[in-house]
């Protein structure tokens, strides 16, 4: 059955969309990349997925800044799909966003892209057609940039939020949930929120969906990816978290990391730890290991939880010993203490805005609705305003007591007040805003098109937090 996103987007695809067609031999300079389901094994059960991947069997893509993104798509499931090029800035009619940039590619059928790639870094691809990012249909996509260093060994950790139950049914359970909930007469109506429809101090919604296991390319603690490197050697992570509603800390453990990117921007070092991923963001850690042999895992802790996913360093001949899928205690919720740190390697250029938003992020639990500025998406929602070549600030004021990861298509942007704390923060495509935060995002409307800009937990998505921007 069609989501309810499917059912919306699908009443604005127009002629002059995306070429499909027949799959074809694709010429010598092409990337052929085939949406298929799989099979993966997860607490020991066989589980049916999708995937992103080369005809020799490689997930997703690398390449390098200054070429071009020449790739053919080919949907080999029996529904449509179509794939988002997370933090790309293509021409808008190969965005990969049903209905806005363009109808998905119906089954046994192949879609063209072909855009120049501006910049290197951390960044992924995911479907964004119904539900099916849920099924892990997401993929790495690497551009190297002068930043690679030939010295270093590049790691690559995809964590994603896994369950036996489909997501059809997983977005029915929430909204028949929150509805009988709030049938109740003490109820507020949003969670975190009082009687008056104001946020309560120190109310919080984590975790909505639980989920049987949290993966690390595609593998649980119980049988985790162990990776061989050299002791003493450079490592490179580069973390991808395409859960479709789970945020993490990342913990390093015994080793010292230096975050020097994020969203596949630089930004000024930070040392740590640990270190927080919202939904749909990337980090870039660095890694100086000791001489020796030893094992290192490297894990992801739920927020407000001890579950938790990873994989392994072994360096030298050391014993693969267990690692307990289980932290000590729980976590703590995801907040904007790094982010306040952080700073653009290369911000965008000092400029006033010549255009501001405010973006109301609101809804209900009655029905397990959400909305932007109190409006539902859908197709007669007006785009934000926009003109080519402006400077324009978007006000990201969360009024519910979930915290949002919020994304921008088409553009990358710069973090640039806090509540109320103006920052040359770090430059992004996806930030999270806690409950009863504002945070303030500007960018420059250099990419014209019609573009969608939305939560970027999957069921909020879903659900109605989405808005475009639109300037031709």
């Amino acid at each position: 059955m069609p989501s309810r996103r499917s059912i919306l987007l699908g009443a604005l695809a127009a002629a002059g969309s995306l070429p499909t067609g027949a799959m074809a031999q694709p010429s010598a300079a092409t990337t052929v990349l085939r949406v298929e389901r799989r099979t993966i094994e997860v607490n020991r059960r066989p589980a049916v997925v999708l995937g992103i991947r080369q005809p020799d069997g490689t997930f997703g893509l690398t390449t390098a800044a200054g070429t071009s993104f020449r790739v053919r798509l080919e949907n080999h499931l029996d529904e449509p799909t179509l794939i988002h090029w997370h933090g790309m800035t293509p021409p808008w009619r190969q965005d990969g966003v049903p209905g806005i940039s363009g109808p998905p590619i119906r089954a046994g059928e192949s879609g063209e892209f072909d855009f120049p790639l501006r910049f290197g870094g951390t960044f992924w691809m995911h479907s964004h057609e119904g539900l099916q990012e849920q099924l892990l249909a997401a993929a790495p996509l690497i551009i190297k940039d002068a930043r690679d260093q030939t010295d270093q060994q590049e790691i690559v950790v995809m964590l994603a939020d896994f369950s036996f139950t489909p997501p059809a049914q997983i977005f029915a359970d929430l909204r028949k949930k929150q509805g009988m909930v709030n049938m109740a007469p003490a109820t507020p109506g949003m969670a975190g929120m009082d009687s008056s429809g104001t946020p309560a101090a120190n109310a919080l919604d984590l975790n909505d969906v639980k989920y049987d296991a949290f993966l690390a390319n595609d593998r649980t603690l119980e049988d985790p990816e162990v990776v061989t490197v050299e002791p003493g050697g450079r490592i490179l992570l580069r973390i991808i978290n395409s859960s479709a509603m789970s945020a993490y800390h990342i913990d390093t453990g015994a080793l010292v990391g230096s975050l020097v990117a994020v969203d596949g921007f630089a930004i000024q070092p930070v040392t740590g730890r640990r270190f927080p991923i919202a939904v749909a963001q990337r980090l870039d850690i660095r890694l100086q290991l000791p001489k020796g042999s030893h094992i290192y895992p490297l894990l992801a802790v739920l927020e407000g939880d001890r579950r938790r996913t990873g994989i392994v360093l072994a360096a030298g001949n050391a014993a693969i010993t267990r690692v307990s899928n289980m932290a000590s205690k729980s976590s703590t919720p995801l907040n904007l203490n790094l982010e306040h740190r952080l700073r653009a390697a290369a911000p965008l250029s000092v400029r006033k805005a010549d255009r501001t938003h405010l973006i109301n992020l609101t809804g209900e639990m009655a029905g397990y609705i959400w909305s932007i500025n109190n409006v539902v998406w859908n197709p007669r929602v007006p785009p934000l305003s926009v003109v080519e070549g402006e400077r324009v600030e978007l006000v990201l004021q969360n009024q519910t007591g979930m915290s949002h990861p919020m994304h921008l298509h088409g553009h990358e942007f710069q973090v640039v007040e806090i509540d109320g704390v103006r920052l040359s923060g770090a430059v992004r495509d996806t930030v999270l805003v806690p409950p009863n935060s504002r945070v303030t995002v500007a960018f420059d409307a250099n990419n014209p098109g019609h573009w969608a800009f939305h939560c970027h937990l999957l069921y909020h998505l879903d659900a109605g937090m989405f808005i475009t921007l639109r300037y031709i």
